[in-house]
């Protein structure tokens, strides 16, 4: 059955409910998805919505997290919450006749979450063991140097986890502030999908979404990258070095041309094994054991990355390659082989992306979530496989901008 987007009409709001029926198994997935919640609300204190999502986590106040995780486990049910760029999930997962018990969990979860001082130190303490030991993973230090190069000044340029200081000053009144002020009915999409009766789900549901606070709503604010090319190198006791470069692409949200943009970016970098980096810098020259280049288009921001670890002294060869390589790309495209490879790749593998309920309902979410009518995702397929060679090549000439290269490197 495909999937459909209805309405709960709740406390004068329609809160979307994105749904779609799967019998093969009597299981149900139920994700409360809310908008404009991520770490793009950490502002001052980076890694508040990673922590905030943790102590949802830690169960509810009155059972503890012990205690909780218990109740849980007897039924098989799962509750989890999660942090990302832009929203904020809280997902049930159970076997069709525990929906009802994990429903009355997870609306427990929602009323009353674990705003102790010693769930909060839990958290913190895990938390900072974690960034601690990430501080020698130089292929996170320099991600999030390229991602503080190109959104300077910006609460995009903070680590998703925050850094161990702010974390270390993040206090239990934030955690309860931005839960409060986040996990409303006004920001929220429900996504739906199994062994389910639609209405008879609705119905109970509703009495969730009732009781959970309105809040206000806004809209996604765009930080665009910046337009100046800079370079960042950090030296570390590494026999390795770590580039990482990105810089500007100019594309919305909700464009109709980001079928090409795939297109171009698989031949590009993000094909692997055949790719134009993975090629040259491999292959052919023996810098790199991978390299590999890719786009990341949302509400929040629209931007060209990739990355590579080479030989300490092939450093400055393989960051000049790699300009040589974009440079030429956006020049002279690309060739009818590669046009036709990337097809093959794209249309071929298109089913393993959504072979689980989740996976089906996470791609029908983000149709829905970057304005597009269901099934967009069919009709990009049936784009890409009319493409031509003309087409692309013009697409790719048109987006200069990525060759305004930032890079941040780790090296010795």
């Amino acid at each position: 059955m495909a999937a459909t987007i209805e309405y709960i009409e709740t406390n004068g709001l329609k809160v979307p409910i994105i749904f779609e029926n799967d019998k093969r198994l009597p299981l149900v997935t139920m994700k409360f998805t809310f908008t404009n919640s991520g770490s793009i609300k950490d502002m001052t204190k980076p890694g508040l919505a990673k922590i905030s999502s943790n102590i949802m986590g830690e169960g509810t106040k009155t059972l503890g997290s012990s205690a909780f995780a218990d109740a849980l486990e007897a039924k098989a049910i799962h509750i989890s919450a999660s942090a990302g760029t832009e929203t904020f999930i809280v997902e049930l997962s159970s076997l069709k006749e525990q929906f009802d018990a994990g429903l009355k969990y997870f609306d427990d979860l929602l009323k009353d979450p674990n705003f102790t001082q010693e769930a909060l130190e839990n958290v913190k303490i895990r938390t900072i063991g974690s960034l601690s030991r990430k501080e020698n993973d130089y292929d996170y230090v320099a991600s999030n140097e390229l991602k503080e190069l190109l959104f300077k000044g910006t609460v995009l340029a903070n680590p998703l986890s925050g850094t161990v200081e702010s974390v270390k000053s993040i206090e239990l009144p934030d955690v309860e502030k931005f839960i409060k002020s986040n996990l409303v009915s006004s920001k929220l999409i429900v996504v739906l999908g199994g062994d389910i009766d639609l209405e008879d789900a609705k119905v109970k549901i509703k009495k969730v979404i009732d009781a959970m606070a309105i809040g206000e709503s806004s809209e996604t604010l765009n930080y665009k990258v910046s337009e100046t090319s800079s370079e960042s190198i950090l030296k570390k006791e590494t026999e390795q070095a770590f580039i990482y470069f990105g810089s500007p692409y100019n594309m919305d949200v909700d464009s109709e041309d980001y079928y090409i943009a795939r297109v171009a970016t698989y031949i590009l970098g993000a094909g692997g094994f055949g790719s134009r980096l993975m090629e040259e810098i491999r292959v052919k020259r023996g810098l790199a054991y991978s390299a590999y280049a890719n786009i990341n288009v949302s509400k929040s921001s629209s931007y060209f990355s990739g990355y590579l670890q080479t030989k300490l002294e092939a450093l400055t060869e393989a960051q000049n390659t790699v300009n040589e390589l974009i440079k030429d790309f956006v020049e002279n495209g690309v060739t009818e082989e590669e046009l036709e490879q990337s097809k093959k790749f794209l249309l071929g593998s298109e089913p393993l992306r959504v072979e689980t309920m989740s996976q089906k309902l996470n791609r029908t979410f983000v149709e829905y979530y970057k304005y597009h009518e269901l099934g967009h995702s069919d009709k990009e397929l049936e784009m890409i496989e009319k493409l031509k060679l003309k087409d692309l090549n013009e697409f790719i000439k048109l987006h200069t901008e990525i060759t305004d290269l930032s890079y941040a490197i780790v090296t010795k």
